[in-house]
């Protein structure tokens, strides 16, 4: 397993298109990703899971990716947050 703590610094958190963005990027790998906010987890792959967390603008959360292609998608999920992709 593979996990990374970040700050969102975009302009509206992970709410409807950077949680579209994140999710059709988690979607590229076969490996699991899970996202923690406060005491909620949701499915990385699933839109509506990463909408309930609430995570807003400034939000400290933490991405964990476990299974077979973890190294790439752990490296293009943080990539992209950290460098704001997300927003596109």
């Amino acid at each position: 397993m593979k996990a990374f703590d970040i700050n969102l610094n975009n302009q509206s958190g992970l709410h409807a298109r950077p949680a579209k963005n994140f999710v059709n990027m988690a979607k590229q790998f076969s490996a699991d990703v899970r996202v923690f906010y406060l005491d909620k987890q949701a499915n990385g792959k699933s839109m509506i899971s990463l909408l309930t967390l609430g995570a807003e603008s400034g939000a400290h959360i933490r991405i964990e990716v476990q299974g077979e292609d973890e190294e790439a998608a752990f490296t293009a999920l943080k990539d992209c947050l950290e460098q704001g992709l997300l927003e596109d």
